[in-house]
């Protein structure tokens, strides 16, 4: 697919170019970056989902169960690695995972049945202290270890409205590599809390035990080596930052001098995108974008343009944005490396070559 850029080949993993990315408000699944943590499971259309825990009867439905059993939801989100942006960080220093650039991210009207509905049909406890775990039918090797891709969310979490078991996005049936026959979406949250080719769900009272919960997808200090980390003492990896990046024109793209068009991206999720602005002086001056006219989501991005006058000569061009609380971007990637890559949210930069 030649507007998809592989970034492994064993297990696949993608995400678009930059320019294809931004094109649409809503990312059509051709174009969504693909994250798998294994070999891509091939289930069936009625597969079922195993839905049990502590003091429950467990019980199992299908996808058309789920349809006719529970009212239907569409939710428009955003999902994002925690890497997105890795390359960033990995001009800093040497970092594990997959290099990703900007395009580990993507934002899609999802639809599919609440978790909370499910979870009061089969009398599940309401509790604060309580985890909801899901299970992948994807095997995985985390350092060594293969298992079964398992991870958890809190109760709490799990219980808001926008979490759903999706069988659909953009209104079209999941593709086997989006998760079919179902999957969850977990707006706000780290890519990986939403969980592909679900074969079970767990109310447990504990997070899950499973290698990618309890020793990946968790952030630590620059002090801290892939020698010295002790995984029980990182931050898991949950609800994700602000964050913005310019998608037009390409890092190293040749442009003729006069006037540029700059489009990007921002999200903020819960607390929204207040503000982007755009330098095209490596940040000594800055310009207030424009939103795009798209529909403002809770949880889905803010596409935004600036048409600038750039003279000839090698520009550098930075983004960053503001959340509704007036909380902006770090300014250097320097300040929040990590040995892992997780969570580049430092101003984004892009030079080009103006002639």
């Amino acid at each position: 697919m030649t507007n998809m850029i592989a970034r492994n080949s064993d297990p696949y993993n993608a995400e678009p170019t930059p320019g294809a990315l931004i094109e649409r408000f809503l990312t059509p699944q051709a174009l969504f970056y693909v994250r798998s943590h294994g070999p891509v499971p091939d289930l069936p259309a009625n597969h079922r989902i195993e839905v049990s825990g502590t003091g429950m009867a467990s019980r199992s439905f299908s996808v058309e169960e789920l349809k006719a059993t529970f009212p239907t939801r569409t939710v428009t989100a955003v999902l994002q690695c925690a890497g997105n942006r890795r390359t960033d960080l990995q001009q800093v220093g040497k970092t594990s995972g997959d290099p990703w650039d900007v395009g580990a991210i993507g934002n899609a009207e999802w639809t599919g049945v609440r978790l909370a509905d499910v979870l009061d049909a089969v009398g599940a406890p309401d509790a604060s202290d309580l985890f909801v775990a899901f299970t992948g039918a994807d095997e995985v090797d985390v350092e060594g270890e293969e298992a079964l891709f398992g991870v958890s969310i809190a109760m709490s979490k799990a219980r808001q409205p926008d979490v759903l078991l999706v069988w659909a996005m953009n209104g079209e049936p999941l593709t086997p590599e989006h998760g079919a026959p179902l999957r969850m979406v977990v707006p706000g949250y780290a890519g990986v809390r939403s969980a592909k080719w679900l074969t079970r769900i767990e109310v447990r009272d504990m997070p899950s035990d499973a290698p990618i919960q309890a020793h990946d997808y968790k952030l630590f200090p620059a002090d801290v080596t892939s020698d010295t980390v002790d995984w029980s003492r990182g931050l898991t990896i949950n609800a994700m930052p602000l964050n913005a990046a310019i998608c037009v024109p390409g890092s190293g793209e040749s442009l003729p001098a006069g006037e540029v068009r700059i489009e990007g991206y921002a999200i903020a999720y819960d607390r929204r995108v207040s503000r982007v602005e755009v330098s095209v002086n490596g940040g000594r001056e800055w310009q207030q974008a424009t939103f795009a006219d798209d529909p403002e989501t809770h949880w889905g991005w803010r596409r935004w343009t600036l048409d600038a006058t750039l003279a000839k000569g090698r520009q550098h061009l930075v983004v960053r944005a503001f959340d509704g609380a007036g909380q902006g971007q770090p300014e250097r990637p320097d300040t929040m490396w990590n040995f892992a890559g997780y969570l580049c949210t430092a101003w984004h930069h892009v030079h080009v070559l103006v002639e």
